[in-house]
């Protein structure tokens, strides 16, 4: 069921204002919480830099609506939940309304509880932490309520994203934890004499909206950039990431070091589920990075170019808000009798060896978790309106081209997918990525019925073009 914003009435139209405030919120965990960026946790040791939950409240006089990115791996549903109820109790904002999503940094600690899956959990000491600070700080945020304008802007930055699934011809960097061979190896060897061509496209968009008092001063800044991740860290430090360094780009390139309330960057994920920063192709004699050297070049070159296109921006005083959300049941994959098979074969291995792939008892842990665990979940969609422009939000690590194909077709004259947003359930490729096999499509990455980005990307279509006509 769609749950609409109120609307104006035609009398009440005159001398409408826009009102927004935003707060970046503190979210460090202590140290010793456990890092799960790679595939076996490790102890966080040092804080490299701090962790936010950056907030965002809207006002159009009717509607309210709170956009909060998060330096978190991902945002798990019943984490996004608690959050949505603690905000929803204290302020006029429904949970329909409040939009919770994860950077996907990968030196950050993990919120989810002892049994690590994506249904219900107990929620850990850290997620109710994470709950409560994402709660306060949209609470903070809108406190600081005041007249405001926003517009919205485009700039590309096509040099820092690569497809990062290749199709190749030698079966001995496709083989997978199955017993199998993939016709795509995610992060093949550089160079690698038998990749012949990528498997998907990239998206060099980097879409924004700004948000300014009504004086100038500037409040806010939403942007958005398919791009995995960069990394580049100390081993157990926790770090934002290259998300955390846009943001201090970006206030030193607008000038806004200095302004009261301190003004927030924010750069959210777009749909970079097969996207990331590695060229494998690369020329010889490449520049080679020390430890977080190119996080940082990644984020002044994304902040400059936002910073190019942002005096192009045009404001407005008022824009219409509006935001409908919905619950999508879609299955869960199972494994076959023959990997099942395998797997039994795999674990009765001496510690070190392995059958065809040396994930294999990684992936045979994944898989055993699904024994006694639901055949299906229940995955939050949303669209957010901002004036004419949509944002979607999705619960996985969405493929760039569902993004692409978003965008085309949106009612919105721009628009943009926010993932890994009020959930986290793993992988989503296309039925067609599905076929061609690769790391994101295993089970025990991806975990949803194969048709699952055709159902998600029809459901936000027509909750776009629902959204869009009500006017």
């Amino acid at each position: 069921m769609f749950v609409f914003g109120c609307i104006f009435s035609a009398s009440a139209q005159d001398n409408r204002q826009l009102k927004a405030g935003a707060v970046a919120a503190n979210i460090t965990p202590p140290l010793g919480s456990s890092i799960i960026g790679g595939f076996r946790p490790i102890p966080a040791t040092h804080v490299h830099d701090d962790l936010f939950a950056r907030c965002i409240v809207l006002d159009d006089g009717s509607t309210r609506i709170a956009i909060v990115v998060a330096d978190i791996l991902g945002i798990p549903r019943e984490i996004a939940d608690l959050a949505k109820e603690q905000i929803s109790k204290h302020t006029e904002i429904p949970p329909s309304h409040v939009l919770i999503s994860a950077t996907h940094t990968h030196s950050a600690a993990t919120p989810r509880g002892p049994q690590a899956v994506f249904w219900p959990d107990k929620v850990s000491e850290y997620g109710r932490f994470l709950a409560q600070r994402i709660s306060d700080g949209v609470r903070r945020a809108l406190n600081q309520l005041e007249p405001a304008k926003i517009g919205w802007g485009v700039a590309e930055e096509p040099n820092e994203v690569f497809n990062r699934r290749w199709h190749a011809g030698d079966a001995g960097i496709l083989a997978n934890p199955f017993g199998g061979v993939d016709r795509v190896r995610m992060n093949p060897p550089r160079n690698h004499s038998s990749l012949d061509a990528p498997a998907g496209p990239t998206d060099p968009e980097i879409c924004f909206l700004s948000i300014q008092a009504t004086n100038g001063r500037p409040i806010a800044l939403l942007a958005n950039y398919s791009l995995h991740y960069v990394g580049g860290v100390n081993t157990g430090d926790i770090s934002a990431d290259y998300f955390g360094y846009f943001s201090q780009y970006l206030k030193q390139k607008i000038e806004a070091a200095e302004v009261e309330p301190e003004f927030i960057g924010i750069l959210s994920n777009g749909t970079s589920g097969d996207i990331n920063n590695i060229n494998f192709q690369p020329k010889p004699g490449g520049k080679r990075y020390g430890r977080y050297e190119k996080m940082q070049e990644v984020a002044l070159n994304v902040a400059t170019k936002v910073h190019q296109a942002y005096a192009d921006v045009k404001y407005e005083d008022w824009v219409q808000l509006g935001a409908l959300q919905k619950d999508i049941e879609l299955k869960l994959r199972q494994p076959s009798e023959a990997m099942r098979n395998h797997f039994d074969q795999a674990l009765k291995l001496p510690e070190g060896k392995f059958l065809s792939h040396p994930m294999e008892k990684i992936y045979a842990s994944r898989i055993a978790k699904l024994k006694g665990g639901p055949e299906s979940i229940k995955a939050s969609l949303q669209v957010i309106r901002i004036g004419d422009t949509g944002i979607s939000a999705i619960p996985f690590e969405t493929f760039v081209e569902i993004g692409l194909h978003l965008k085309a077709e949106s009612p919105f004259k721009k628009s943009f997918t926010i993932e890994l947003a009020n959930g986290w359930y793993g992988y989503l490729p296309t039925p067609e990525q599905h076929r061609f096999g690769g790391y994101e499509t295993w089970l025990g990455t991806n975990w949803v019925q194969i048709d699952a980005s055709n159902r998600i990307t029809a459901e936000l279509l027509q909750m776009y073009h629902a959204l869009h006509k009500n006017k």
